[in-house]
């Protein structure tokens, strides 16, 4: 990461997925995605838009067999690119909170960039089918992100019945809670968040 630029590029290859994947914390929520699951594609794409990162993917798995590695892959790539961008964390909010609606879903996410890893889901549903999609992959995402970023993340769904909605409130709360951790605080001076004085 170059000083003053919050961005990273981040490339991984395993025998299940081909992952290339890029951000830029300080863009306009522009993305390019594609991981060979329409609607992954479309949580990512969202998440992209709330979070205000610029955000280009191209992930090839192995979904012939399942989506259980593409997603969780690019939950660690995502994670492994927003470290290297965030650097040592100077001048950050750190922590961020969102709870958001969606028709008649409200879903939590509270989130801290605290480099300890830790993940609560309490999502209880029982309808877990969108289109050929398991929304039950979506904490295999979110438990890959925070175990590679280094956070101590959140969700909870307060309500909701129809699976597309869970999903996407769950994304854009997170999205929005991240955006919150990784502004700039003037306030901050520059200082790491944490008596501390470091989050490395």
């Amino acid at each position: 990461m170059s000083a003053g630029v919050r961005q990273a590029t981040i490339r991984r290859d395993t025998a299940e997925t081909k992952i290339n994947l890029t951000v830029n914390l300080d863009g306009q929520g522009t993305s390019e995605i594609s991981t060979g699951v329409a609607f992954f594609d479309h949580m990512l794409t969202l998440f992209a838009r709330h979070a205000l990162i610029d955000l280009k993917l191209k992930a090839d798995g192995d979904t012939d067999v399942d989506y259980h590695h593409t997603v969780e892959d690019v939950g660690i790539v995502l994670g492994q690119a927003i470290k290297e961008a965030l650097g040592d964390k100077a001048g950050i909010r750190r922590y961020g909170f969102f709870i958001l609606p969606m028709d008649e879903t409200l879903a939590r996410c509270v989130i801290d960039l605290s480099n300890r890893p830790m993940m609560i889901y309490q999502v209880e549903i029982t309808n877990y089918m969108v289109k050929d999609f398991n929304i039950a992959l979506v904490r295999e995402f979110f438990q890959g992100f925070a175990n590679a970023l280094g956070c101590n993340l959140h969700l909870k769904l307060e309500y909701g019945e129809e699976p597309h909605h869970i999903a996407e409130a769950l994304f854009k709360a997170f999205a929005r809670a991240l955006r919150a951790a990784v502004e700039i605080d003037a306030r901050q001076g520059g200082r790491v968040p944490s008596t501390k004085g470091t989050l490395a």
